[in-house]
């Protein structure tokens, strides 16, 4: 029945949509993107001799010059005036926590240890670097948001001290719809967002609480995500970062509440009232890095607009994957196939169907091949950070991540539902297909922020990440679960992650290359620019700058 709700109300927002807005006709209702293609890519590009495309390696070079040499081979114009590729500055960071974190004051001395209580790591290249009876403050949520009338720090002058701050936004959990929006995470739930906001504070360190739930992870992710080498943009002016960033258990976090005399923090932080607390405590910690730099890169190609070639259609999708690991029943490559050599192949296949197209369109389209997604979307934070084409001329972003190898589906999964008007657009062409719309089924756990379209929406570009994961056309719901669940649990980021050709059904694939090439070239050949929806995170950077193109 709540299925049934959304497609009504949606066919609704539908109706008045198409009835205001016109497209071009083009010889794109005749073209129909096959399955070969797809086949002959992803045979190369998930292949064990592209030793699973990650950065810094000859995998990255044997992905990076095979893009450019099909790109060439459309036609398309190079995307980086004569070059088809953006380089990347990157450093890794290999950090080594202290054994333990101290914390001292308000009677005996605590000490907690790294990795079981406590993990710590830098984005900083400094050979050693931590904070030492730094000053602990409880933050609530961390969040400055003017929309929802909050501020978490203020009041407070906390350059110098740690912030201590609770994962998710004050909305999941509460049960209160209007709270943030619920149970779905806003930006402000990320922890990405969170030590952003406190190095803008000038904190010298900042902790996040970890609970399973809110995160949407256990705490062995923690351990095994926020330890060892890490890649990060080497910019040449980098903003501020805090020294110290990490995560705690509930269990530390309730030790340490405990001794400053907080009992129900998560009911103190949720109030739009609450103000910034002194624990009385002071904390110590450190890490020792190796660091190595090095250059990595964007691949982008593009097709100039014949009326309008100054405003652009941006497609994404991440051409990385994690490389080579420690062997598991013999194999030791991360292949990526799914994840996302499906998405690389998808955009190829679009690329090329603009290429062949007869009647160019209007707008210019850009093709962009972004790297190290899982290093934490640093290529698209990199483009976002030094565009190549100005954000109020570009129209929308189109992501494409990890698209579906079950056959055809009869859903479309808008991840980040409401957020734009670009749902409008999806919703117009998954109907033609005799597709439904549904919005991620799982909200909570912040999956719009997750994937390469969050940098452009960050810079207030209008961002569509979307793709049939819900219902199989031909063996339904449960099938797809039922594959969900296996390829989460032993596929996902693992050496199991291979191109089979046997077992993949790739009409999903080009189904919904199909349904986003279309969504594009209408995109493409029309003059109106997407707007973000009334309470969004992102509309007021949007309008800020849509308001300097009218100057």
């Amino acid at each position: 029945m709540m299925k049934k709700n959304w497609i009504i109300g949606l066919a609704l927002c539908s109706f008045f949509f198409v009835g205001c807005n016109t497209t071009v006709e083009t010889e794109e209702e005749s073209i129909v993107i096959d399955t070969l293609s797809i086949d002959r890519h992803l045979s190369v590009l998930a292949s064990d001799d592209f030793m699973g495309r990650k950065p810094f390696t000859e995998g990255e070079e044997k992905t990076i010059h095979y893009l450019e040499s099909e790109l060439k081979r459309m036609g398309l114009k190079p995307g980086n005036v004569d070059s088809y590729f953006q380089e990347v500055p990157m450093v890794e960071i290999t950090g080594e926590q202290s054994e333990v974190m101290t914390v001292t004051g308000n009677g005996q001395p605590m000490t907690f240890n790294t990795n079981e209580d406590v993990v710590v790591y830098t984005e900083r290249a400094e050979e050693e670097i931590g904070i030492k009876e730094s000053e602990l403050v409880f933050a609530g949520y961390g969040i400055v948001a003017p929309e929802y009338g909050w501020n978490d720090y203020e009041g407070l002058d906390i350059k110098g001290k740690t912030v201590i701050v609770l994962v998710n936004d004050p909305g999941f959990g509460s049960g209160d719809s209007t709270l943030f929006k619920g149970d779905q995470m806003t930006y402000y739930g990320r922890w990405t967002y969170k030590y952003e906001e406190a190095a803008r504070q000038g904190a010298a360190g900042v902790l996040i609480v970890h609970e399973t739930v809110p995160a949407g992870y256990p705490w062995l992710v923690v351990q095994s995500s926020w330890t060892g080498a890490k890649l990060n943009l080497d910019d040449a002016n980098p903003p501020y970062k805090c020294a110290i960033q990490g995560w705690i258990t509930r269990k530390m976090a309730v030790q340490l509440f405990s001794a400053a005399g907080i009992k129900d923090y998560s009911a103190m932080a949720r109030s739009k009232d609450f103000k910034p607390v002194a624990l009385g405590l002071k904390g110590t910690v450190a890490v020792t890095n190796a660091i190595k730099r090095d250059m990595s890169h964007n691949v982008v190609a593009m097709l100039e607009g014949s009326k309008r070639p100054d405003e652009y259609i941006i497609y994404s999708a991440h051409w990385d994957h994690l490389g080579v690991g420690e062997p598991v029943d013999g194999d030791s490559i991360y292949n990526g196939a799914h994840d996302n050599a499906s998405g690389t192949v998808g955009l190829l296949t679009i690329a090329e169907t603009f290429a062949k197209m007869k009647q160019k369109p209007e707008r210019s389209v850009v093709f962009l091949f972004v790297t190290a997604e899982e290093q934490g979307l640093l290529g698209s934070a990199y483009y976002a950070q030094n565009p190549l084409f100005p954000p109020n001329q570009s129209v929308a972003n189109i992501n494409i991540d990890g698209l579906p190898a079950y056959g055809e589906m009869k859903d479309l999964t808008i991840t980040g539902y409401g957020q734009s008007e670009m749902d409008k657009y999806a919703k117009a062409e998954a109907d033609k297909q005799g597709r439904y719309v549904i919005p991620d089924p799982d909200p909570g756990k912040g999956y719009f922020f997750r994937s390469d379209h969050f940098s452009f929406a960050k810079i207030g570009i209008p961002a569509l990440f979307a793709s049939g994961s819900f219902e199989s056309k031909e063996k339904g719901e449960e099938f797809i679960e039922e594959k969900t669940k296996e390829y989460l649990a032993i596929r996902y980021h693992q050496q199991a992650d291979n191109y089979i050709p046997e077992e993949w059904d790739l009409k999903g694939i080009a189904q919904d290359a199909q349904l986003l090439f279309r969504l594009g070239n209408r995109l493409a050949n029309e003059t109106y620019f997407p707007k973000w929806n009334e309470g969004s995170e992102f509309k007021a950077k949007r309008d800020a700058d849509m308001s300097l193109r009218k100057q």
